[in-house]
């Protein structure tokens, strides 16, 4: 990695360390608008779908979207291994295929309502997605390469490039071994049935179920096994959760319990406020956590004023895809505050505060709908 210090940047830019913090009062700016129009989290309506359709799951694309071809690309295997590899995807595609249903959520999922807010890509509760993803499992492939004994992490190295505070790198991220062999990671192929889009990742992307979205290397070009802790910029530097910009902080892995309303009625065109007749209404949404199945969610309609049990789906698709949950409800003309709540079943349960950092991560602070209910 080179650290490039004579491109032009705004005076208020950093050029290390954690994104600033937007001063008190200070919009969204011209690059966050850019970064907002080139990414994009899913509609909430899609919440209905089971598996989100590959053009409305959300999209965080740190650089460029490579330009690789699926008929000559190939993956290595090297670092402290016995045997080096290098596979082909026809080769991937010959080895044991598995298709795992996976809730797939950006780490910095709620950052643009945190306050002070960080400055960078401008999330609301959007990014997120549900999808079914298919490939072969990674840890044959490392057990066939022959992992040192004295390995510490893995790292996998995707074909995107750039620079990101100042650091000019290809995006990687590392593992822990013991996570890396976990059998429910995959080295995918196909999204929803179909071969991957190139924004997807196209020809080949790791799938971590469980973490959040920045372990999920897209396009896919190299492992490497190391001996000693990563210090790549992607976990030393970028996704740490820190309360300043000294913090060393503690890295940011798994999926943070979080509920999702499936906004009701109809919107505003502008502010998305929403509108519904009164009578018996079904509320119901998503939830889903990274550490462990999700066992509850609790719905309130005044504000958190008071919270009720809403019933939960069954769960059919495994312990990292997010269920279904439904509230039955019938109010009466007036305003409204919606929002649910999840607990998993290691104890997590989102909080009704935010959960501030520097990095805007990790952020599963309960969603917020506001609903009027007209007369007929």
């Amino acid at each position: 990695m080179t650290t490039v210090d004579d491109l032009d940047r705004p005076a208020t830019a950093e050029v290390s360390g954690p994104s600033r913090l937007a001063e008190r009062g200070e919009g969204i700016s011209g690059e966050e608008l850019q970064l907002a129009a080139r990414n994009h989290g899913i509609p909430l309506e899609a919440l209905r779908y089971d598996v989100t359709p590959a053009g409305l799951h959300y999209l965080l694309i740190h650089y460029d979207i490579p330009e690789l071809d699926g008929a000559t690309h190939t993956l290595t295997v090297d670092g402290v291994v016995d045997r080096p590899l290098t596979l082909s995807l026809a080769e991937l595609r010959e080895r044991p295929r598995v298709t795992r249903r996976v809730t797939l959520e950006c780490a910095g999922n709620g950052r643009a309502l945190l306050d002070p807010r960080p400055v960078s890509q401008p999330w609301l509760v959007e990014a997120v997605g549900n999808a079914e993803w298919t490939g072969t499992p990674l840890a044959p492939l490392l057990r066939e390469a022959g992992i040192s004994a004295d390995a510490v992490d893995v790292v996998f190295t995707g074909a995107d490039h750039g620079i990101e505070r100042g650091v000019e790198q290809d995006y990687q991220r590392a593992l822990p071994v013991a996570e890396a062999l976990r059998e429910e990671v995959l080295l995918a192929y196909e999204m929803n049935g179909a071969p991957l889009l190139p924004q997807h990742g196209a020809p080949l992307r790791l799938i971590v179920p469980g973490w959040y979205g920045m372990a999920h290397v897209k396009w896919l070009h190299s492992i490497s096994v190391l001996t000693e802790t990563f210090e790549g910029y992607q976990n030393a530097q970028a996704y740490r959760l820190r309360q300043n910009a000294d913090d060393p902080g503690v890295p940011v892995t798994r999926i943070e319990p979080r509920a999702l309303v499936r906004p009701p009625g109809f919107p505003d065109f502008m502010s998305r406020a929403r509108v519904l007749r009164p009578g018996p209404s079904t509320l119901d949404g998503r939830a889903w956590s990274g550490h462990a199945p999700v066992v509850s969610v609790e719905v309130t309609t005044d504000g958190g004023e008071t919270w009720a049990p809403a019933t939960l789906d069954e769960p059919t698709d495994g312990d990292f895809a997010w269920r279904r949950w439904r509230y039955e409800w019938s109010p009466q003309p007036g305003r409204y505050l919606l929002s649910a709540r999840a607990t998993d079943a290691s104890g997590r349960t989102q909080p009704v505060e935010q959960p501030w950092n520097r990095g805007g991560f990790a952020n599963n602070m309960v969603q917020r709908v506001a609903v009027t209910v007209v007369p007929e």
